[in-house]
């Protein structure tokens, strides 16, 4: 095996083996000894690729980040109608989450430790992410944008409030993340855009978690 393919191997066991731990101990209690351990690999290649375990820790963020990039690519690529790219984004981000403990362990990192994945964060992410399509697409389906971005506007903010919700409800009870209950919340959804409530706060007016 080259050596270059052997290195990435050995930073992605390292990177999988701190999530690991960090889940199960949490970063403060984790130890660069055991982590190593964990992934198989000796002290010294830890340090090799990771010269602290803040770095590790960031090593950690970056990789989360990136398997959420993947997802929101495939969200934007999407070509189902507002709503319904959503909600499969959001079928598709809790299955991840629960299968990729790199992902699973960034979204738990603090908002400080790791800054991009904080709730407030990613409320700013995804509203974005949403009201782009929403505006691009139309929020009744990719048939062409609306008049005024107001309906876009709303429409964003509630899709983003829904699954920002269910993340946080659901890293404390899994259920909330089970696919046939997230399908069954979408269908209970305003049929028309127009039926939207006006009432929905701005990603940018709620709290941020600590």
């Amino acid at each position: 095996m080259p050596t270059q393919h052997r290195a990435i191997q050995s930073r992605q066991a390292l990177i999988r083996s701190a999530a690991e731990t960090f889940l199960e101990k949490g970063v403060p209690a984790a130890g660069m000894v055991e982590i190593s351990r964990r992934a198989r690999l000796s002290k010294g290649a830890l340090y090799f690729h990771f010269t602290s375990k803040d770095d590790l820790t960031l090593a950690v963020r970056d990789a989360a980040l990136e398997a959420l990039q993947e997802l929101e690519d495939t969200f934007t690529r999407s070509t189902q109608p507002l709503t319904i790219a959503v909600r499969d984004f959001t079928t598709a981000l809790f299955g991840r989450v629960e299968s990729d403990a790199v992902l699973r362990a960034g979204l738990q990192l603090r908002p400080e430790t790791a800054p991009g994945l904080g709730i407030y964060a990613l409320e700013q992410r995804w509203y974005a992410l949403f009201l782009d399509k929403a505006v691009t697409c139309g929020t009744g389906g990719p048939t062409g944008p609306h008049a005024t971005d107001t309906e876009p506007r709303r429409t964003a903010q509630l899709l983003t409030s829904i699954v920002v919700g269910l993340l946080h409800l659901g890293s404390e009870d899994g259920t909330w993340w089970d696919h046939e209950g997230i399908v069954d919340l979408w269908a209970l959804l305003p049929a028309a855009p127009g039926r939207i409530p006006a009432a929905v706060p701005a990603p940018a007016q709620l709290p941020a978690a600590g």
